[in-house]
């Protein structure tokens, strides 16, 4: 049996190591690499206990795309640092890290997707839902990626990594219903999704309806699209309050459902080769690097975990 299709949630695997590993961890002259040496020793204990036959770092082209703030203007707006160029507010010592961290996954010959004009999780689902021939593993410590879940044509889980590898939860369409309340469905997610809101989104979601309510409703008449249907209908099977709040907020339930859905169409961009390399693409290059930013053991694991 050939291993799964990993894809890596690349941009929220860096960040969780920027803030997991002390920024005392410097290169000889003095620059951060907490978040390089934590995301190659990641990627090597997921190459290692995943066991991929193909694995995909994918990246936002646009952390904050037009279509979605045209939708809702509010999307990601508080995370905003320079509004004139859509800038995202990165910690400072975290920015020169990233082009490490690329420099890093090309030399070692890990394939890196993404899409001009979307973010990650849109790669992640174009990925995903293309699939048809191995299972597909997603490694985030997002839940909106929870959406992606299915189990045919081939099985869709998300390694849910948001308490930490060591605490890591395998979420398919099961899991998904015990923990929710939810159908056995990714997309009764993203229903939910959009009642609740999330606030680090900058989704305010329907005012009165919390994750259990909105949890409930989904469940009863089976997506979203069913019950703003039975609302608008005037149906009795629909609290008042929430036709009083669905009609509050008209505006916001037309247009959420667009942002919050991860895209299945994005135009990929991809360099390099799905298939896991059997050995480092360049290792003299993997070692000028490890000696330059002082990466130390967390690239031994790395190349190990490749060649092993």
């Amino acid at each position: 049996m050939s291993g799964p299709l990993v894809l890596l949630d690349s941009a929220g695997l860096y960040f969780r190591s920027f803030y997991a590993l002390p920024e005392s961890m410097t290169s000889p002259d003095g620059q951060p690499v907490n978040a390089v040496r934590g995301f190659a020793g990641m990627v090597a204990q997921i190459i290692t206990e995943r066991r991929p036959s193909r694995l995909v770092a994918c990246l936002d082209a646009d952390w904050r795309p037009a279509f979605r703030v045209a939708a809702i203007p509010s999307y990601k707006a508080q995370r905003v640092a320079d509004p004139v160029n859509n800038i995202e507010e990165v910690p400072d010592s975290l920015t020169p890290q990233v082009p490490i961290i690329m420099e890093l996954l090309d030399a070692v010959g890990i394939c890196m997707a993404g899409a001009p004009g979307y973010e990650a999780d849109d790669v992640i689902g174009t990925l995903a839902d293309r699939e048809t021939v191995d299972p597909v593993e997603v490694i985030t410590g997002d839940r909106d990626l929870f959406q992606c879940v299915r189990d045919t044509p081939t099985t869709v889980r998300v390694i849910y990594v948001g308490r930490g590898w060591s605490k890591a939860e395998t979420i398919g369409p099961s899991e998904l219903a015990t923990k929710y309340g939810l159908p056995e469905r990714g997309s009764a997610y993203a229903d939910m999704a959009v009642l609740r809101g999330d606030p680090s989104d900058g989704l305010p979601g329907i005012a009165g309806i919390g994750e259990k309510t909105a949890a409930k409703l989904i469940t009863k008449f089976g997506s979203l699209a069913a019950l703003v249907e039975a609302a608008e209908a005037g149906s009795k099977d629909v609290p008042l309050r929430v036709k009083a709040a669905f009609a509050e907020d008209a505006a916001y339930l037309a247009a959420a459902p667009k942002v919050v859905a991860v895209a299945t169409d994005a135009p990929l961009q991809v360099r390099g080769e799905e298939k896991l390399p059997t050995s480092v693409a360049d290792l003299e290059r993997v070692r000028e690097l490890q000696e330059r930013w002082d990466l130390g053991a967390p690239v031994d694991r790395l190349i190990k975990a490749i060649s092993g």
